[in-house]
């Protein structure tokens, strides 16, 4: 009957186990699996305990029994893990050294040794059963299934007061064969005259982990859910490892890169020549800089947008994962705002070409405005930009001053603002015959500071910082000289800034040029001399080679203007 007892327990445990196998999912719990494992083995140690016909072989079936000391702390473990705890991988090693000393010691114990003090055994009904009388390292085995139950029990405690993502239905569960199998452990063999129930207690534990696994199917359904995803969804996965062997896609990603269809698991990817100029590079790129870690593929009228990420085996990572997404459509909008806003720029730039050629006007109408006041004979607003423009395309050939072409536009656009300070100037000064006496000329060179202010006045609305900071100083700077003696700074050298120094040329040139009411113009080569020797002096060196190779074009264009 005893014997009949223990088979029982040992086939329903293997039942047990074979209903657990047929709803087993890769998402149960790892310790969940091995309980299922290792009750079959402990409870088969007790049928052949129970039908030990010698002392040797009821010792041998007696210290298998004590594969226990692994399910109790699997039992533990699987708690904490349905418990949503944590525990650190050194904590759980500490666990399994202890509960591995203490097998240890249980398979290696004999008569007279720490574990036991004896054993005698006697027949009853033809079963050997052993009697023993327990030493220190047995009171250790006692410790150890107390630590862990406690530690179970604090762990279900603890969760169920405060981990509301843990369902209060498993928590209970969970304490039903933690408590029936203490109970059945200390006091079950002392009811019933030897016989144990910790079989029986097992069996409860593997029906309540049924109960609990069938609940957990049921928390899982997200877990499921991505399952199904992963395989048949719109999201495309393909992995490889880092020596680049191809380890296997979904569905999805094989229609979206056919050739995976084909490739080998297992097997190098990079001796396709197809995977070498697309995947291969794509992780190669990867690999030298992880910013480079999405591709826009397109293939066949399809946009696929690939990002490339690690591939992690829990913790560990293991090669490389493409996840592959149809972007065409996204793709499509992107080409169309794109289209839209390139359409909407050349509108934009129409709009400003168009606002900024009005400004040019109003403000070469000012400067004509302000000459018409001059005893000139007029046109030299035009003349003077007209031969910084030449002088500049010279520069732009050897740019030894390395300005940006944003530069020189500002300059040439600047020039026909360099004498609006003269608007400040009387009349009787700026219209005199002759030359200006040394008061009169101390307020005509009030002109050049009063023109900076009104350039700064009219275009502080201009978003173009650079040119609004060039046109100030075309008309601030243009009468400053190389050798420091000129106004209204007195600036030395390159103290002046170039687009002042280029602007002094020019207007040093046309005003020799120039007839006036009590002069004639001067020849070219008279003209030529006085520039010339002004280098160095009144003019920067540095332009005199640029100065040399306009002044044909120079003179060309002076013979068909009237000055």
């Amino acid at each position: 009957m005893i014997a009949a007892y223990y088979q029982g327990m040992f086939y329903i445990s293997i039942l047990l186990t074979m209903i657990y196998l047929i709803i087993w999912h890769k998402h149960l719990d790892i310790h969940i699996t091995l309980t299922f494992v290792l009750v079959p083995m402990v409870n088969l140690s007790f049928a052949l305990l129970s039908q030990a016909q010698t002392f040797e072989g009821a010792m041998f079936a007696n210290k298998l029994t004590y594969v226990g000391c692994f399910l109790l702390l699997n039992i533990m473990l699987g708690v904490f893990s349905l418990c949503g705890i944590n525990l650190p991988r050194f904590i759980k090693a500490l666990f399994f050294a202890f509960s591995s000393a203490v097998f240890i010691a249980a398979f290696r114990a004999k008569s007279g040794g720490l574990f036991y003090k004896a054993i005698t055994y006697r027949r009853v009904n033809g079963i050997i059963m052993l009697e023993k009388e327990y030493g220190i390292l047995h009171h250790v085995f006692y410790a150890m299934i107390i630590i862990y139950f406690l530690c179970s029990l604090w762990a279900l405690i603890y969760s169920y007061r405060h981990k509301n993502q843990v369902s209060k239905n498993i928590i209970c569960m969970l304490f039903v064969p933690e408590v029936v199998s203490l109970i059945c452990f200390f006091w079950g063999k002392p009811i019933l005259n030897g016989v144990e129930l910790v079989p029986a207690a097992y069996n409860i534990s593997l029906l309540m982990f049924l109960l609990i696994v069938y609940r957990i199917s049921v928390y899982n359904i997200v877990d499921s859910a991505i399952e199904s995803m992963v395989q048949s969804g719109d999201t495309g996965f393909a992995s490889f490892d880092f020596d680049l062997n191809y380890l296997g896609s979904n569905e999805t990603a094989k229609k979206m890169l056919p050739l995976l269809a084909k490739l080998p698991v297992d097997k190098p990817a990079n001796h396709n020549e197809f995977m070498i100029g697309t995947v291969i590079k794509w992780i190669d790129d990867f690999r030298r800089d992880e910013s480079n870690s999405t591709v826009l593929y397109e293939k066949n009228g399809t946009a696929y947008l690939i990002n490339i990420t690690y591939l992690y085996d829990g913790r560990r990572n293991r090669g490389y994962q493409l996840v592959i997404k149809d972007d065409t459509k996204n793709q499509e909008y992107i080409k169309l705002i794109n289209s839209f806003n390139s359409e909407l720029q050349k509108e934009v730039d129409a709009k400003t070409e168009h606002i900024m050629e009005i400004q040019n006007n109003v403000v070469v109408g000012m400067a004509t405005m302000v000459e018409s006041r001059d005893n000139s004979t007029g046109g030299h607003i035009k003349r003077t930009s007209d031969v910084v423009h030449i002088i500049i395309n010279e520069i732009r050939k050897e740019n030894v001053f390395g300005a940006s072409e944003s530069f020189f536009r500002s300059v040439i656009k600047a020039a026909p603002m360099h004498d609006l300070g003269k608007i400040a100037v009387d009349d009787d000064i700026l219209r005199k015959p002759g030359r200006l006496s040394p008061e009169e000329y101390e307020k005509m060179k009030t002109h050049a500071a009063e023109g900076a202010r009104i350039v700064r006045e009219m275009l502080k609305g201009i978003d173009d910082k650079e040119f609004r900071r060039i046109a100030e100083n075309v008309a601030h700077y243009h009468h400053e000289r190389w050798d420091g003696k000129g106004y209204p700074e007195g600036l030395k050298g390159e103290e002046i800034p170039l687009e002042a120094r280029i602007m002094a040329i020019a207007d040093v040139y046309d005003a020799l040029a120039s007839r006036r009411a009590y002069k004639a113009g001067m020849s070219y080569e008279e003209i030529n001399k006085i520039i010339m020797d002004g280098m160095g002096t009144q003019f920067d060196k540095a332009l005199e080679p640029f100065y040399l190779r306009a002044r044909q074009w120079i003179e060309d264009y002076y013979d068909f203007t009237d000055h």
